[in-house]
């Protein structure tokens, strides 16, 4: 065991965060640790790491420990992928026994996360991960911790194994609350059926005579028998109010939008962008391309930091020189600058202003994106940044728009957040231009991707999983290329040895085999 925790308790002000029975941390234990925006998940791997204390109970470390943060140092020149790259370094040289890594994916790009991959599949030691990066959870995780209203509850596999739990546990729910309905449906009938008798009770039945009722005592007996009844209708009562109650699982409403200009757009080209040079400075991002957007499209613009991704998209937004958008183009643009909303107003008051969507649309949007019921009417100022940023989208996706540009717009987000923001947009009948490093959601929404890699700049019809299938195999063949060239130099160098020996056509043979063995 490298960690035990004991009735940890932590409070924030006058609310309880956490309140956690027992943690147990293994050698090799390999934890994902997921839950919504502000439920302390930070501050549970805080805790765990000893940087911060609890209010009430224990924790035992029997290892090394060492916490990766998810706020790092910034007064430096270098970049954000630099400086997590260099804090990861230093994190895994000091070769803990338990890492605890909070959202480590930050500002890395996808090459950097997929290095990172590799790095703590070979690790040795135990880790706690947060992240809202799904597929680098699936790549790394063998057990997700799930923490909501304050408690940890533990799933057995990675993330899509979690994922597959979750939904059995609501199907479950939803057959629990389908037999609590028909049981509590049948127990009302009974009761009326039972009332109704009981009323009944106190009439004489038609066929029995006057002397027979004499005889019987007609009294007596219609008070037992309606006595009798009562009772009955008494212990279902008992039983409607013992009767265990299961509340509705939440459905997820369908959203169909009013865009403008949806019938002149769908399946045209909306935007044109030819012989567009990338340039900062003196520094070639990209050289001299063209390409073309239809309506409808989901367009993802993929590349390393630094490659030029945010100055492409502005370029288009700005409609720069050799970029030019079909007059039936409403743009919309949605980064991680929240000035669009007024802090003073309500998430209502925010996402409506801008909208010529029906109100019940917008408030299923919003309820797609976790503010239910109340939430709407709550003021933006007391969101947290990630609810924030939510609201922002939802501001921008119903306004009157029909192509929606995004830079990075699952940063800050919790993975139901980021989930919710998928279907949002796979249900969008518009057009989606973005950019994301995070490799599920790509997969999930983009239907061509846009890659910018070594000043070229490539567009491939077909999904993010297609266009690595298509990246490994012109990478294979490229190779193999250059192993027919090698063996063919290797080949002919051979035959002049065997003809005129000489030390040069030795030393050249040696330097092509080595080129032979580096490229096996």
């Amino acid at each position: 065991m490298l960690l035990e925790a004991i009735e940890l308790k932590y409070y924030v002000k006058d609310r309880l965060l956490l309140e956690i029975e027992h943690l147990q941390i293994q050698e090799k234990h390999r934890i994902g640790l997921v839950g919504k925006n502000g439920s302390g998940k930070t501050t549970l791997l805080e805790l765990l790491a000893q940087v911060r204390q609890p209010e009430s109970g224990k924790i035992h470390c029997y290892g090394y420990c060492e916490l990766l943060p998810q706020l790092k140092k910034t007064n430096t020149t270098k970049s954000g992928g630099e400086v997590t790259q260099d804090y990861i370094n230093q994190a895994l040289a000091k070769k803990p026994d338990l890492l605890f890594a909070d959202e480590p994916t930050t500002n890395l790009d996808t090459d950097h996360i997929e290095k990172l991959e590799r790095q703590l599949q070979r690790w040795s030691g135990a880790f706690i991960l947060v992240s809202h990066d799904r597929e680098f959870l699936d790549a790394l995780c063998t057990t997700i911790w799930e923490l909501e209203e304050g408690q940890i509850k533990e799933y057995t596999g990675n993330y899509s194994d979690y994922v597959t739990q979750k939904e059995l546990e609501r199907r479950q729910q939803e057959s629990a609350y389908e037999q609590y309905e028909r049981k509590k449906q049948q127990l009302e009938e009974a009761l009326v059926l039972k009332e109704q008798k009981a009323a009944r009770a106190t009439k004489a039945p038609k066929n029995l005579s006057a002397s027979e009722a004499r005889i019987k005592g007609a009294k007596p007996y219609f008070a037992n028998k309606q006595k009798k009844l009562r009772q009955a209708a008494k212990a279902i009562e008992t039983r409607l109010e013992k009767l265990e109650k299961v509340e509705k699982a939440k459905e997820t409403p369908a959203i169909k939008m009013n865009l403008p200009n949806e019938e002149t757009f769908k399946g045209r080209i909306i935007l044109r962008v030819e012989d567009v040079i990338g340039k900062v400075g003196e520094r070639t991002l990209w050289k001299k391309a063209s390409f073309h957007v239809k309506g409808g499209d989901k367009l993802a613009i993929i590349g390393p930091n630094g490659s030029g991704k945010t100055t492409l998209v502005k370029k288009m937004i700005r409609q720069e020189e050799g970029i030019r958008f079909s007059p039936s183009v409403k743009v919309g643009y949605f980064s991680q600058n929240l000035d669009v909303l007024d802090v003073n107003q309500s998430i209502l008051e925010n996402v409506r202003s801008t909208s010529k969507q029906e109100e019940s649309l917008i408030r299923t949007v919003l309820a797609r994106l976790h503010f239910f019921r109340e939430d709407v009417y709550k003021k933006v100022s007391v969101l947290s940044g990630g609810e924030r940023v939510k609201v922002a989208f939802a501001k921008i996706f119903v306004s009157d728009i029909n192509t929606i540009f995004m830079d990075e717009p699952t940063n800050f987000l919790d993975i139901q957040a980021v989930e919710a923001l998928e279907s949002l947009l796979q249900e969008y009948a518009g057009t989606v231009v973005f950019v994301s490093h995070d490799r599920r959601f790509i997969e999930s929404i983009a239907n061509r991707i846009l890659a910018i890699e070594k000043q070229e700049l490539q567009v491939f019809d077909g999904s993010y999983k297609e266009y690595e299938q298509a990246s490994v195999k012109t990478e294979r063949d490229a190779l193999e290329d250059k192993r027919l060239l090698l063996e063919t130099k290797i080949t002919d160098v051979l035959s002049r040895l065997s003809i005129e020996p000489s030390s040069e056509l030795e030393e050249e043979f040696q330097q092509l085999l080595q080129q032979k063995r580096n490229l096996e």
